[in-house]
């Protein structure tokens, strides 16, 4: 079975979310698989996804700690700022992080370890509705 579709996000704070619920709730066709991989897709480049940990949401805020330290907004040596401040650093923190993340899908469910989730990384101050390409593939 093979299913691809387009999922749309609610717009989200800036910082990191986990969106599992959210993607799960997109796929019902998950629970039909017995075996099989879901590979997820941001069509932004602003905003990321990656994995990491689900049962501490001081690690979220950690990570947009880093981030915001690391890729500082306002730099004068930053040219492409069209759209804001955070315009270019929510170009560098998505490169840094990824636009995909592929999951096993085992018996119904994304495979993830006991301590995983799927992360939103909003990158901008004002992302608005983000679009994940999520395609499902198994039997």
């Amino acid at each position: 079975m093979w299913i691809q579709r387009t999922i749309t996000l609610r717009a989200k704070a800036r910082g990191f979310h986990l969106i599992d619920n959210e993607i799960i709730a997109q796929l019902p066709e998950i629970s039909q698989l017995s075996v099989g991989l879901c590979q997820l897709f941001i069509q932004h480049t602003s905003a990321s996804l990656t994995l990491n940990e689900n049962a501490d949401p001081t690690v979220r805020s950690d990570f947009e700690y880093f981030f915001s330290r690391y890729v500082p907004e306002g730099d004068i040596h930053y040219q492409h700022t069209d759209e804001g401040c955070d315009d270019l650093p929510a170009h560098i923190k998505a490169s840094l992080l990824g636009s995909n993340v592929t999951i096993p899908v085992s018996e119904g469910r994304l495979a993830l370890g006991t301590w995983q989730g799927v992360y939103l990384g909003e990158h901008r101050n004002r992302g608005g509705q983000r679009r994940i390409v999520a395609t499902l593939f198994g039997e």
